[in-house]
């Protein structure tokens, strides 16, 4: 049972008041917000509820651990590490964290301070249509491991001589 992550690709104008709700619950209120979720017949009928406004797929424990790694962050603002996660859970890294996550054996609450939603970058190149499925070459919905492409999109570091 893989993990899921669910990145939030629309905005906030002309969204149905239970969509919104059931956003909050994942905790996505901005665009580019990614969370890790387990894959759980709750999980799968919210996904369900907001298809029109985020993208989805599932992620294997290396990419978990570059996410937060790269992104996460613990209340107060400073960037996690390993030292911090072994401080504050049972899991002695952070890839041991990943692992646990992947496998559904942890949430991201079990580290103390850890903040819930990694904070992401629009992806480089932009986004495909923002009105189409990820079935019909665009950006919302259930796109499987192809979500790895897209978050390394947004974990690319941009390259200051392009678009001179």
């Amino acid at each position: 049972m893989p993990a899921i992550a669910v990145v939030r690709v629309k905005g906030h104008a002309k969204i149905q008041h239970t969509t919104v709700d059931t956003m909050n619950q994942m905790k996505l209120n901005r665009p580019n917000h990614c969370v890790i979720l387990p894959q759980t017949i709750t999980t799968k009928g919210m996904l369900q509820k907001a298809k029109d406004y985020v993208t989805w797929g599932e992620v294997n424990h290396e990419l978990i651990a570059r996410l937060l790694h790269q992104r996460g962050k613990i209340v107060g603002g400073d960037k996690l590490t390993d030292t911090y996660v072994k401080a504050n859970s049972k899991f002695t890294s952070i890839l041991s964290f990943a692992k646990a996550l992947e496998k559904g054996e942890a949430r991201m609450s079990d580290v103390k301070g850890l903040k819930p939603v990694l904070r992401m970058p629009p992806p480089r190149q932009g986004y495909e249509s923002t009105k189409k499925t990820f079935g019909d070459h665009g950006a919302i919905g259930y796109r499987g491991d192809k979500i790895e492409k897209l978050l390394d999109r947004m974990l690319a570091k941009p390259n200051p001589t392009e678009g001179k």
